[in-house]
């Protein structure tokens, strides 16, 4: 369906509103700002993975030059974090190499770093441990006393009082019993990479009183960053205001760690603080990607029906996490969006390890869990005989179909079939006359072997949580949105703006958007789980209807019309169908006035939206490089609202801890220091703009049921498909099953090794 026809703006490659202030160094990055008294906060980090603090002296720092504040377990505020909350702020045991020992703030960075050198430091060094079964074992270090073996709890009240702790419906001895096939293996996707994005995590804090906290933080969600923080604190009033993200893939939808600092250092000097972390600190002491495992089996029919799922997740969230237990809930809700299963035992346990800290990563733990399950269905469906394409066709949910969602409540699909996409997917890739059947490549040149494979998610988050805007008119026939909307890379508030100005009949260039802070717009969740398109849009386009039809109300006696018989273009009002009488805006409100309109969206978990990737790899056996030669995402947004910006999104399954995750980015711990190897952008493996594949986008247009524009959000799904499907490339070019992450060169010359083809 051609889009562009049917609207002035929706469907259309325009300039995105910030991107001259982009392009020419106007855009202010937290690391841009500074305030009257600024001070410049620094962290001092355990060389120790699994350490006690048994003595810590501060006192040649506290008198050093400059140095306003200094904190260590001792003196610092009693805020914690985590789920439960036992992370303390500063604590006296250590539990990763780079885990805080001391903050302080200083008049300059120079003195800063110049005065953590004066901390002395007497630790106890305990044995640690970086494996998901070690930590579980009898007589293995514990990271916490509350938490025996190292096992958290995956109940949380996160989403609610049945917030999803394990999948466990029907009859999984009868599935089993119904089964053609059943297989049974051990998977994993444990090399907990990182999404990092361009800019490391930053924060400013500065205390208005005693009680209100003014905060300046690169992150994706605002709104957000105000109300997990505000528990954890003892409630004090924060207004929580939004820069310039600079990419965040996830990751700093809010950073408790740099905030808690900022803030505490703040509040001992009586200054603002900023706490930026180095690239350095990004690497290592910041938030790093699940690792997760799967053990467990599966039964299938001959015809391709899931008779029975029975298996235990295992999840390591390093040495701690904010937000496990929800990515958890999140990943088990997205299973069964793709697996249609009757018969479910799948139960999740959540384990610490001494590396650093998981947190929130693009994928959300659908991405954790399917990359490690899907391995299992490939060789159960191959034992089956059946087409990979087809499997995967049939057993993602249908409308009129169900599912447990995040929150523990039985939601049915009112979505489309995205079978169509499915099917152009796989014809604009070719998966007909490439496919040669499993373990068995699609063309073999001398040491040169190309497999093809593919993968699907789907997410049901792209309604989640709440979002309220206004949409305020102005005498010169503009529009301001108020929206609490950061702009962290995709260009998502150029596309609220879009549809804004669509719906106002405006021209693009006459609608703005405030910046985004918790004292001037309403409550907004934030940009999490491809909500924006949905959840926002749908907030920002009532908030204009309810304007305009406000507007039309003052209007229509002056026209000497029905409010509902008027229409606006271009800042002016006339009856529907007649060009003899027009009403400026300015007429209408008169010079000093505007008129301002609500819109708001709640929760609706019941249109989840699904991409299939199809990906062809090419392998060298002798030297044991995977190369990703080409990628199809395949999906059906609904109504595009901006090209450019989709494209882009779909473009960022590669890297950003997404389908690259399959090949090489890897986070690496030597297992004797605890130390991470590669916290440097040569050591951590990232595809080069030179090195990207053939990468085409199948995306189809048929209206959803969402809002007037019928659009879908599918940012966050384009990573989540990846791994799985290159994994099961490379699996079918050399023809043996491989089940772990990364394909290293090593791996996939062990695997030739074993399969007997090197001399």
């Amino acid at each position: 369906m051609d889009s562009a026809r049917q609207f002035r703006h929706i469907g259309k490659g325009t300039p995105r509103k910030d991107g001259r202030q982009i392009v020419t160094g106007g855009t202010k990055y937290i690391d841009d700002l500074t305030l009257p008294g600024l001070l410049y906060g620094k962290v001092l980090r355990s060389p120790h993975p699994h350490a006690l603090i048994k003595n810590i002296d501060t006192a040649k720092a506290e008198q050093a030059a400059g140095i306003k504040a200094v904190l260590t377990h001792k003196n610092a505020p009693d805020w914690k974090f985590g789920i439960p909350r036992v992370v303390a702020l500063l604590d006296k045991k250590v539990r990763y190499a780079g885990d805080a020992v001391a903050i302080l703030a200083a008049e300059s960075e120079e003195l800063a770093l110049a005065a953590l050198e004066l901390i002395e430091v007497e630790y106890e060094v305990l044995p640690a441990v970086y494996d998901i079964d070690d930590a579980m074992a009898e007589g293995a270090p514990v990271l916490y006393e509350e938490f025996p073996c190292n096992l958290l709890p995956t109940q949380s009240i996160a989403f609610g009082p049945n917030t999803l702790k394990e999948v466990i419906l029907g009859d999984v001895e009868r599935g089993f019993a119904e089964a053609d096939v059943i297989c049974e293996a051990n998977t994993s996707y444990d090399n907990i990479p990182n999404p990092l994005p361009i800019e490391p995590p930053g924060v400013i804090a500065r205390w208005d009183s005693p009680d209100e906290l003014t905060v300046w933080s690169a992150s994706q969600s605002v709104g957000w960053h105000r109300f997990m923080m505000m528990g954890k604190m003892g409630f004090p009033e924060i207004r929580s205001i939004g820069t310039q993200c600079g990419g965040s893939f996830g990751s700093k939808n809010h950073s408790p760690q740099p905030f808690f600092y900022a803030a505490a250092l703040a509040k001992v000097s009586g200054a603002p603080v900023k706490m930026l972390y180095t690239k350095e600190e990004h690497f290592g002491a910041f938030v790093l990607r699940l690792g997760s495992r799967f053990s467990g089996k599966i039964g299938l029919k001959r015809d391709g029906t899931i008779t029975a799922i029975e298996g235990e997740w295992l999840v390591d969230t390093g040495a701690f996490s904010d937000q496990a237990q929800t990515q958890i809930a999140v990943g088990l809700g997205e299973v069964q969006l793709v697996l249609r299963c009757p018969n479910w035992r799948l139960i999740p346990k959540l384990v610490c390890t001494n590396r650093a800290p998981s947190g929130i990563v693009r994928g959300f733990g659908g991405q954790e869990l399917e990359s490690s399950i899907l391995p299992v269905f490939m060789e159960a469906i191959s034992k089956a005989g059946l087409d990979p394409v087809d499997f995967l066709k049939k057993n993602f949910v249908k409308p009129g179909e169900g599912y447990l969602w995040r929150e523990g409540n039985w939601w049915v699909s009112r979505g489309q079939d995205y079978s169509e996409a499915v099917e152009e997917g796989a014809k604009t890739f070719g998966w007909d006359e490439k496919w040669k059947g499993w373990l068995t490549p699609s063309s073999v040149n001398g040491r040169k072997r190309r497999g093809i494979g593919v993968g699907v998610h789907g997410n049901a988050d792209v309604g989640e949580d709440e979002s309220e805007a206004y949409v305020r008119l102005t005498p010169d026939g503009g529009a301001v949105i108020h929206a609490n909307v950061a702009e962290s890379g995709m260009g998502q508030r150029s596309s609220l703006i879009k549809m804004v100005a669509e719906t106002l009949n405006l021209p693009l260039e006459k609608v703005s958007m405030t910046e985004p802070d918790t004292l001037v717009a309403p409550f907004e969740f934030g940009l999490t789980g491809s909500r924006g398109t949905w959840a926002v849009g749908t907030a920002v386009i009532r908030a204009a209807e309810e304007a305009l039809k406000k507007l039309h109300e003052i209007a229509a006696p002056i026209l000497k019309a029905k409010a509902e018989d008027l229409e606006s273009a271009d800042g002016k009002i006339r009856i529907k169908g007649s060009e003899s009488q027009t009403l400026s805006w300015r007429r209408a409100l008169g010079v000093f006035h505007t008129v301002t309109g609500h819109g708001s969206f709640e929760p609706d978990y019941s249109m989840p939206n699904f991409m299939m990737l199809f990906v062809e790899v090419e392998v060298d056996t002798g030297t044991g490089q995977v190369s990703v030669e080409r990628v199809v995402a395949a999906t059906d947004a609904g109504q595009i609202i901006d090209p450019p910006s989709l494209e882009g999104q779909i473009y960022g399954a590669l890297g950003a801890a997404g389908l690259d995750t399959a090949v090489f980015e890897e986070t690496v711990i030597d297992r004797r220091t605890g130390r991470n190897l590669n916290m440097n952008l040569i050591d951590y493996k990232w595809r080069t703009f030179e090195e990207l594949p053939a990468f085409d986008n199948v995306i189809l247009e048929n209206p959803l049921p969402s809002h007037r524009f019928g659009a879908i959000g599918i940012g966050e799904i384009s990573t989540s498909p990846g791994p799985a499907a290159v994994l099961m490339a490379v699996s079918n070019a050399l023809g043996t099953r491989l089940t772990s992450y990364p394909l290293s060169p090593e791996k996939i010359l062990a695997a030739v090794k074993s399969a007997g083809e090197v001399e």
